[in-house]
């Protein structure tokens, strides 16, 4: 009898260990996942772009150099806000990552517009090996003072024009309205080429363009095939006229509250990241070159003779904005592309 009753309560405070194995795995289980630490990262484009290819990518690395602790969210499209309001965000630390197009966040910090001169790059290779440099990063540090940490540049690439009607030298745009981002640069650009340029966002641009508020627009192959506005354009001309770059950026309040090693590997996720997304987006551009010409839109391209009317119309807007940017940083920049052009 005395046996069955040890056994028994043996039993019993077996029973009573698992459960309290179990509810201590449970609450284990919940404070590890209350520890983990949220970074929701913005992005303008739909999930089908190299751009959110790239951040997954991004995602999946911190995640797993950092075993967790950091948990990477995701929000493409301007799900959260558009860029503005999404850099506002990350100023306070509500939004903890983003790529924001360099000629928004000039609103924020004017040296910023330097990556969005018309004409600047002249190609592809030379635009990254200028960003990726000391003078890039020099660019990226003027983010500091407005509680954004700059890393890296990412990109759409270069921006090219649509309009419904032919455009051949710069006086085809004079008298015409043109849809522009909510950037002084950009509008002093077209100004240059005798248009009147008018800031819309980016999301309303379609509409726009269907109801014939604007004539024309500018923006890289991906956007204009994502946003499908060669539907309500008539002709898309290969200008490679300005770059759109995208700065890579933390909430710099919620990135000084990490630890080093967090810091690092976020930062090296993102820098790693960076030649997988360029190269992704040129890859793309082909075939979106033959959905536009597929879809009825007339395709053509500026020869060597039209851009160079084109570069000496728009060289005013670089003296202009120098002071804005600053001469010295813009000193630097022209040496360092006519370096990295030979």
């Amino acid at each position: 009898m005395n046996e069955i009753k040890k056994t028994r309560e043996h039993r019993s405070v077996l029973r009573r260990f698992t459960v309290l194995a179990m509810v201590s795995a449970f609450i284990f289980g919940l404070t590890t996942m209350s520890m983990a630490i949220e970074l929701k990262f913005h992005h303008d484009l739909p999930e089908d772009s190299a751009q959110h290819l790239a951040a997954e990518k991004f995602k999946a690395a911190v995640e797993s150099r950092t075993n967790g602790e950091i948990q990477v969210k995701i929000f493409p499209n301007n799900a959260l806000g558009d860029d503005v309001e999404a850099t506002q965000q990350m100023q306070f630390g509500a939004l903890q990552g983003a790529i924001i197009p360099t000629a928004k966040l000039s609103n924020f910090v004017p040296a910023l517009q330097l990556v969005d001169l018309p004409f600047l790059f002249p190609s592809p290779q030379v635009a990254h090996q200028v960003l990726d440099s000391e003078v890039g990063d020099k660019l990226l540090a003027t983010l500091d003072k407005v509680g954004l940490k700059g890393v890296t540049f990412w990109e759409s690439g270069f921006k090219q024009f649509t309009c419904n009607h032919p455009i051949q030298e710069p006086a085809d745009f004079k008298g015409y309205k043109v849809r522009v981002m909510q950037s002084p640069i950009i509008m002093e650009q077209f100004k240059a080429l005798g248009g009147n340029p008018v800031p819309i966002a980016f999301g309303e641009t379609y509409n726009a363009l269907q109801q014939n508020v604007v004539s024309c627009q500018e923006n890289p192959l991906v956007s204009i095939t994502k946003m499908k506005f060669y539907e309500v354009q008539k002709n898309l001309i290969i200008s490679n006229h300005a770059y759109l770059g995208y700065a890579f950026v933390f909430s710099k309040v919620w990135f000084d509250g990490l630890k080093p090693g967090q810091q690092k590997i976020l930062v090296d996720a993102a820098r790693e990241m960076t030649n997988f997304e360029r190269e992704e987006t040129a890859r793309r551009e082909e075939g979106y070159v033959k959905t536009i010409t597929e879809s009825g839109t007339k395709v053509s391209k500026l020869t060597p003779e039209q851009i160079a009317k084109f570069q000496e119309a728009t060289l005013s807007v670089h003296k202009k904005f120098a002071k804005q940017i600053g001469q010295d940083l813009m000193d630097a920049f022209y040496q360092e592309i006519k370096k990295a052009s030979k």
